[in-house]
């Protein structure tokens, strides 16, 4: 089973966040969130809030073991610009 979230509308750009994208994608959640969590990137606190978000969405949803999940993919797009 899969859990979503998304995030619209970050101000910073797409090649700069997928370098700290590629470092969480296919870890356990745990492990992402340290590796977020010591990153001095500016991106990294938004991905954190992101994959907190993720969590908390799969914690509604029934049968969903929150110890076992990990970070399957990430996807990083252009926004609009200015």
């Amino acid at each position: 089973m899969e859990v979503r979230a998304v995030d619209k509308y970050i101000r910073i750009s797409p090649r700069k966040a997928r370098l700290v994208a590629d470092m969480v994608k296919g870890k356990p959640v745990s492990d992402a969130l340290s590796i977020l969590e010591f990153t001095p990137k500016a991106i990294s606190i938004y991905m954190y809030k992101l994959i907190n978000s993720a969590v908390a969405n799969a914690s509604h949803k029934e049968g969903v073991d929150v110890d076992i999940l990990y970070v399957k993919n990430v996807f990083i797009d252009q926004g609009q610009t200015l």
